[in-house]
């Protein structure tokens, strides 16, 4: 997005307000230390640390999907609204079928979906009836229509087949009156948009989208399309950045490459800070890195520089920026490709749902045996990209992509899941379970 086309200030608001420091936030987190900070800790005290955004519009369920629902939704009337039939087939009394032989009832009507059957059903009675139909007064039962044998008006049911209730939809067994549909906090799927319309609603109060600014720093970037000087690479962070914000339905706001200049990096952070909730970097927070990144972090708000005890990712900035009268969270993370990524996943993600109003889940994790031996040592988190697939057996197999450079984005693109080993794991034996977090459930 072009800087000319950026939300204004307005519109932010409101968040609810955030009264602890960061210092206040760290007292709070047992063990904490800044230069050897484990995931869990680093990850404890960004859940303490951001706010969350209140206001509420309404949207029509069609504009709905990957929302995050901000009230329950309960249900005015009992789904489905009547018994009704599960199969194709003859309604009936549970009661008059027979335990010693075949039963031998008269067909006395039909009851279609939309056109209900609403005569009364005489003893030895039942009721030709298609899928959805209301269930006949009196009648509890329903068997479906490939298990019969047809004579004229009357069908044969064999014996020991049902049992009473059969295929036979109660009403309210999907949802009963004044029953939560959905809860607030939930980030709308396609099956929840189907189940507001069951209930007919046209449109859904939602959570506003969250914003979010993002830029890269450094001198030797250059964005697609400008001439690739000597020492310079195009930046690819912006477009995986993007792409995984996308995946969260947060309204992303690129700001493109900022150069490694003071004056270039205040209005950047600047105007990133007024027009987000968030403000994501990636670049400049490594020690002894030759730029400016970190100082104006500090100078334009309350910033934390962190050394996290994880491979790739270890240095990362946590903080707000902005003024007195609004700030936006901040995340610096490193500038290597596969460290974005890590520490978007391992840091961001949950705290961006959080801030939209999301009831964050945890990534499912797969359990699979390593192919070939894994060296780690404890006491840090690693994230090896692994290709998991099918062994022999049927049972996971999951193999390291090779050379684990954080610089290295092609193997990220080679592999399908990324093997966590956990704070005080040690080295892995061939044949030996490891946690999996598979690409499909987080990117």
């Amino acid at each position: 997005m072009a800087m000319s086309s950026l939300p204004t200030r307005g519109g932010l608001r409101p968040m609810t307000e955030v009264a602890l420091s960061l210092q206040d936030i760290a007292s709070c987190v047992a063990g904490y230390d800044p230069d050897a900070l484990p995931v869990a800790q680093a990850q404890e005290f960004i859940a303490r640390l951001v706010p969350v955004v209140q206001a509420v519009e309404q949207r029509p369920i069609r504009d709905a999907l990957g929302r995050v629902l901000a009230r329950d939704i309960i249900s005015a009337f009992d789904v489905p609204a009547h018994d009704n039939s599960a199969m194709d087939g003859y309604a009936l009394r549970g009661s008059e079928l027979r335990a010693d032989a075949p039963t031998r009832l008269r067909i006395v009507g039909s009851g279609l979906a939309g056109q209900n059957f609403s005569g009364d059903v005489p003893a030895g009675g039942c009721v030709r009836i298609t899928t959805g139909a209301v269930m006949p007064p009196g009648l509890d039962t329903v068997v479906p229509q490939e298990f019969t044998q047809g004579e004229g008006d009357q069908v044969l049911v064999p014996q020991g087949l049902l049992r009473t209730g059969d295929n036979r939809r109660l009403a309210g067994e999907d949802l009963a009156r004044g029953e939560a549909a959905l809860a607030a906090g939930r980030v709308l799927r396609p099956a929840d948009l189907g189940l507001l319309a069951s209930l007919g609603l046209a449109e859904v109060p939602v959570r506003r989208r969250l914003r979010v600014a993002f830029f890269s720093t450094g001198d030797e970037l250059r964005s697609i399309g400008e001439p690739l000087d000597a020492g310079c690479v195009y930046d690819s962070n912006r477009y995986t950045l993007w792409g995984m914000l996308q995946r969260l339905g947060v309204e992303a706001i690129d700001l493109g490459v900022v150069r490694d200049d003071p004056a270039a990096l205040r209005q950047a952070f600047t105007q990133a800070a007024a027009c987000a909730d968030a403000v994501i970097t990636s670049g400049g927070v490594s020690v002894g890195e030759a730029d400016h990144t970190k100082r104006i972090m500090a100078e334009l708000g309350e910033v934390l520089f962190w050394k996290i005890a994880m491979r790739p990712g270890r240095p990362m900035a946590i903080g707000r920026i902005g003024d007195a009268g609004r700030q936006a969270l901040l995340f610096g993370l490193p500038g290597n490709p596969v460290a974005v990524m890590v520490t978007f996943y391992a840091f961001v993600r949950d705290a961006l749902l959080r801030m939209a109003g999301a009831t964050a889940q945890p990534l499912p994790l797969l359990r699979a045996a390593s192919v070939a031996p894994i060296r780690k040592k404890a006491g840090r988190t690693e994230y090896q990209r692994g290709i998991v697939s099918r062994a022999a057996d049927g049972s996971w197999q999951v193999a390291i992509t090779g050379s684990q450079g954080s610089g290295i984005l092609r193997s990220m693109s080679q592999a399908n899941g990324m093997v966590l080993l956990h704070h005080e794991q040690g080295n892995v034996a061939a044949g030996e379970l490891v946690d999996v977090l598979p690409f499909d459930a987080w990117l």
